[in-house]
């Protein structure tokens, strides 16, 4: 029988004030919208603080309000920013995108100062890149779930990620103007250990992750602080792959989709293939750029994504989790072409699953190599269709709504990077220990002006045994576990 206090636990859970909070990206927003119609059905009232399209940014209040939420606009808080800035953002410069966020929220300050006195939430919702959402979660002390639309990631799962050398200078030389935008915002009440405190996942945050425990890569580190619900989509559709001829859908995401040289390299690679071709280009690229299409091609703005996926039998991708996720969904197999180092690590666990082939040369031959090879080879198909039946498995919007309505939750398992952190102490303590004294007594041998040499083949050897044993213990911590 329930007590008087679950009683009024079970009244308040189904009266929830849940604020949304979202970038401007449809693979970010996407996501969200069916939970956000689940929490609107249970009947709790979902605020969503998102952008109309003002200024050139995307529309998302027909969406929004489609899903039963109220619908807020905030595009009048985003700053102008100049033509290096913009720039920065098209090469999807992390320093310049940590920086604009922080200077979003710095302008939505007050707005938003106003909104959680007036409205008082009871939780918020908000997605991982979404900094003013969780600057204010924080700010006024509301519950928060984070909304994690790419996989989650951690010291292990951060492995999959390989940045270009740009992207990993971009990260560095941009620290100190972090910092900066950092500590202008003290003054308004918010307190920001690092920026990794801002994107890293830790076990100690509720979040929500759009992918299976399967595809996601070392889900044994994530504490029960995580719900891995399985692509959150619309569509009720299934896989129905019959038809005349393959279909081969191509599209580089709503963000870098400007790529002209790219499409014209498809032409000429698939011209020939007894294939249909549909390209998803956007309205950034100009038409006149590309020509005529070969006869075999359709070239469109937008398409309905999940429709299209669910008769193709390739899909060549920019590989953002969405795109992916929707993908095996359908159970597409794809030709994986990422352009950052977060799609990179998308592209490999797709790849590690027998489920795509990584397009590392992207000429017209290697192009049609890639599209053949998964045509030819049935093996693709079966691995996709496997990962459909996985997603399809997940609790879905549904599971996300559920986990939102509980928060915060409470979690006493054992923290498994808790746990790697202490055996790496140990064993970094023992090693450098064990290498001070061979360097000591390798001085009286060698020439000390080559004793460097020494030091530096051991912080390399120091990584690699680190890495092993990091990994060993984390098979042993996650047995244990099961």
């Amino acid at each position: 029988m329930e007590t008087h206090k679950e009683l009024e636990q079970q009244v308040k859970r189904n009266q929830l004030r849940i604020a949304f909070f979202c970038i401007p990206a449809y693979g970010h927003t996407n996501p969200m919208l069916p939970v956000a119609t689940e929490l609107a059905r249970r009947g709790h009232t979902v605020r969503f603080y998102s952008f109309g399209g003002a200024g050139g940014l995307p529309d998302f209040s027909e969406r929004i309000r489609k899903t039963g939420a109220e619908f807020v606009a905030c595009d009048a808080y985003m700053p102008a920013v100049s033509a290096e800035e913009v720039a920065g953002l098209k090469r999807v410069s992390i320093t310049e995108m940590t920086v604009q966020a922080i200077r979003i929220t710095l302008a939505m300050d007050s707005f938003l100062d106003a909104e959680f006195k007036s409205f008082q939430p009871d939780v918020v919702y908000t997605d991982s890149a979404c900094f003013w959402g969780k600057l204010n979660a924080w700010k006024h002390h509301v519950p928060m779930v984070v909304s994690t639309s790419t996989f989650a990631f951690n010291q292990l799962s951060s492995q999959h990620m390989k940045h270009p050398p740009a992207e990993l200078a971009d990260m560095v030389f941009g620290l100190p103007r972090i910092g900066r935008a950092l500590k202008s915002m003290e003054p308004y009440g918010y307190k920001v250990k690092n920026p990794l405190s801002l994107v890293q996942s830790d076990n100690k945050t509720d979040s929500v992750v759009y992918t299976s425990r399967r595809f996601q890569p070392y889900a044994g580190s994530f504490s029960g602080h995580y719900a891995f619900v399985g692509p959150s989509v619309f569509s009720d559709a299934v896989p129905d792959k019959k038809k005349d001829r393959p279909l081969v859908y191509i599209s580089m995401g709503t963000v870098i989709n400007d790529r002209p040289d790219f499409y014209g390299k498809c032409f000429e690679a698939l011209k020939d293939l007894n294939a249909d071709v549909l390209i998803s280009c956007g309205n950034a690229v100009d038409r006149e750029k590309l020509g005529v299409p070969p006869e075999n091609f359709e070239l469109r703005p937008y398409v309905d994504q999940l429709d299209v996926l669910s008769r193709a039998d390739v899909f060549i991708t920019h590989c953002g989790m969405n795109s992916v996720s929707e993908s095996l969904y359908m159970a597409a197999p794809m030709v994986l072409y990422p352009q950052t180092g977060e799609q990179a690590a998308v592209a490999k666990r797709a790849a590690e699953l027998g489920a795509g082939v990584l397009l590392k040369d992207d000429s017209p031959a290697g192009i049609r190599a890639a599209v053949r090879t998964i045509l030819d080879n049935v093996s693709y198909r079966d691995a996709a269709e496997a990962g459909s039946r996985d997603f399809r498995a997940c609790s879905g919007p549904s599971g996300a709504a559920d986990f939102i309505e509980s928060a915060p939750h409470q979690w006493n398992g054992v923290d498994v990077l808790k746990e790697l952190n202490k055996t790496n102490v140990r064993f970094q303590i023992i090693y450098w220990s064990i290498v001070a004294v061979l360097i000591f007594l390798a001085g009286f041998y060698i020439d000390r002006k080559y004793l460097w040499i020494t030091g530096v083949a051991a912080g390399i050897v120091s990584k690699l045994i680190g890495k092993h044993l990091q990994n060993r213990r984390y098979a042993r911590l996650v047995k244990d576990e099961q």
